[in-house]
């Protein structure tokens, strides 16, 4: 009699976390249902750059997206001063391919509730190797997202939504990054810290850069060439 009680609720247990696993999955389509509306865009936005070693300006950029994955970030100068990781921007290509979806609990964030998921890519040469997203499960947006790459190191990214919230296309980003895994664009030449000053102190105060982005303008699922990327 008791190994069948042990039975059944193992049984219970089981489902409970099937049921659970489930539910994260579902959460993410709906998620990636909802970006899927837009196929591509171009918006005009400020960015700004604050990497130690780096004397940006803020400058006027354009974005360009195109499905599936083809972005272009253009400032005034026709240059673009990002991580190569912040590529990810459109966070489309984090809900792409196959993954194990796992629950991480509950935040909050603005006086939303926020559920946290975890995605683990499927393949592993995949160059995301863990994304931690936190969703607003009511408006079905990534408020943040933690992203830990093989190649680039991790980056933080945090979103705010207002006039374009039905497409799922933030009115501002904020990605912040570590410094290290900063790389400058071939051919560009800037005011540069090679880092022979003298160590003030503050060092650890260098180990992270911030990029970032207010959007003005989107022009949504208009037509735009290949040749722009």
């Amino acid at each position: 009699m008791m190994s069948r009680i042990l039975l059944v609720y193992a049984t219970i247990l089981l489902s409970g976390q099937f049921l659970y696993a489930q539910d994260a999955n579902l959460l993410i389509q709906k998620v990636r249902a909802k970006m899927e509306q837009v196929n591509s865009y171009e918006a005009d936005g400020i960015m700004k750059t604050n990497v130690s070693f780096l004397k940006v300006p803020e400058t006027q950029i354009k974005i360009y997206y195109k499905k599936p994955d083809k972005l272009k970030i253009k400032n005034e100068k026709g240059i673009s001063l990002v991580p190569k990781s912040f590529l990810g921007i459109s966070l489309n290509s984090l809900l792409k391919g196959n993954f194990t979806a796992l629950n991480s609990g509950t935040d909050q964030a603005n006086g939303k509730n926020l559920r946290i998921i975890k995605l683990i890519p499927s393949d592993d040469n995949s160059p995301v190797v863990l994304s931690t997203l936190y969703i607003d499960v009511s408006n079905l947006l990534i408020i943040k997202a933690k992203i830990t790459t093989r190649e680039n190191g991790t980056y933080d990214m945090d979103m705010d939504y207002g006039k374009y919230t039905n497409y799922a296309l933030p009115d501002k980003i904020i990605c912040t990054f570590n410094t290290k895994d900063y790389k400058l664009p071939k051919g560009i030449t800037l005011d540069y810290d090679d880092g022979s000053k003298k160590d003030t102190g503050k060092s650890q105060a260098y180990t992270k850069g911030k990029v970032e982005i207010d959007y003005s303008f989107y022009a949504i699922n208009k037509a735009i060439s290949d040749n722009i990327f």
